[in-house]
């Protein structure tokens, strides 16, 4: 498998790495093992945040024995320097370790810079000379927020919405991180769930050596569908770019990724579903989403008032009332039956 370093830090990974947010959805013994699988099968990057519940705990009490063999990257969405501390200091005690390799800025909505007024990127780079930290990072789902990120020389690593979904502005993006020697951390390679095949999410990611993708993975069998990749790396050849154009233009260009950066709805609507779940019941058949929680759901889209929030909020762009009525006259005509699933 190819390895990847990732930007100015220095760090090498192979380009398959595990990312932490699902297991706080697991048991600590479930977690456990999901993660010392992971190690054992050549996985050495672990990605996690303060905001994932219990997610460092479970990385700390799996990985603290073997914390010299891996990088571990984790988040705050602090927005004080105080905050931003005690988080810290929370995440190393639940992680069992005096540092982290990346703390990175979670989901910022800024470019955090020196004489700003926040203090907060004075505050991380104390944090570096202290030892507590290696590298400083930045995620973000506004792409000009990244590209901001990126040109303004501070961050040694970004990570970002890709996959073989995203569009040219994303492509270039990573160019960018590349011509700045930034790191590119690439988060939802499999676009929320939207896309069913690991192997072409997979292949996608290895034409560019910049890049490190952390698969987010909750079960086990998530976990060893990665792990085959990491001695019998598929080639992105000519099958498999066929595969993906030929899903790509399945999808067209406005589609929701369910990153739920719209929400809260002030009607009460799921729109990180409802606005994607014809996609989502043609890709994973599941009678589970016919059933009378989701008829409800859809149902609140009535209530819909076009105030425009979930618009302004949306990283893509997208005119999420349309996405949603569409989403609901074809939901109605599945279960009327005027459509085959």
């Amino acid at each position: 498998m190819k390895e990847i370093v990732l930007g100015s830090t220095g760090i090498v990974s192979p380009q398959n790495a595990f990312g932490a947010l699902p297991i706080q959805r697991d048991d600590f013994e479930t977690a456990c093992n999901i993660l010392r699988r992971a190690y054992d099968g050549g996985m050495t990057f672990f990605d996690t945040a303060r905001a994932y519940s219990d997610s460092e705990e479970k990385m700390g009490l799996a990985l603290s024995d073997v914390r010299k063999n891996i990088h571990i990257a984790t988040k705050t969405m602090a927005k004080n320097p105080e905050d931003m501390k005690k988080q810290l200091e929370t995440s190393l005690t639940n992680l069992k370790t005096d540092y982290v390799d990346i703390y990175q800025f979670h989901c910022a909505d800024q470019v955090y810079r020196p004489g700003d007024g926040t203090g907060m990127y004075e505050t991380v780079e104390e944090f570096k000379k202290q030892g507590m930290i290696r590298h400083i990072g930045i995620t973000a789902h506004k792409i000009g927020v990244a590209e901001d990120a990126v040109k303004s020389g501070l961050y040694e690593t970004l990570q970002f919405p890709f996959s073989y979904l995203s569009g040219q502005r994303e492509i270039d993006l990573v160019k960018l991180c590349k011509e700045h020697n930034v790191g590119f951390i690439a988060m939802k390679g499999l676009a929320g769930g939207l896309i069913t095949n690991s192997k072409a999410a997979y292949t996608f990611m290895t034409q560019y050596d910049n890049v490190l993708p952390i698969w987010g993975v909750q079960h086990m069998h998530e976990l060893e569908e990665w792990l085959t990749f990491m001695k019998d790396s598929p080639e992105f050849d000519d099958e498999m770019k066929a595969f993906i154009e030929k899903d790509k233009l399945s999808f067209g260009d406005e589609f929701c990724r369910g990153c739920g950066y719209c929400m809260p709805c002030p009607q009460g609507i799921i729109i990180n579903n409802c606005a994607r779940m014809i996609q989502m019941i043609r890709r994973s058949p599941s009678k589970n989403w016919l059933n009378e929680y989701w008829q409800d759901a859809f149902k609140k889209i009535d209530n819909c008032t076009n105030c425009g929030a979930c618009k302004k909020k949306c990283p893509y762009g997208l005119d999420i009332p349309v996405l949603l009525k569409k989403n609901q006259e074809d939901y109605n005509n599945i279960l009327s039956g005027k459509t085959k699933v």
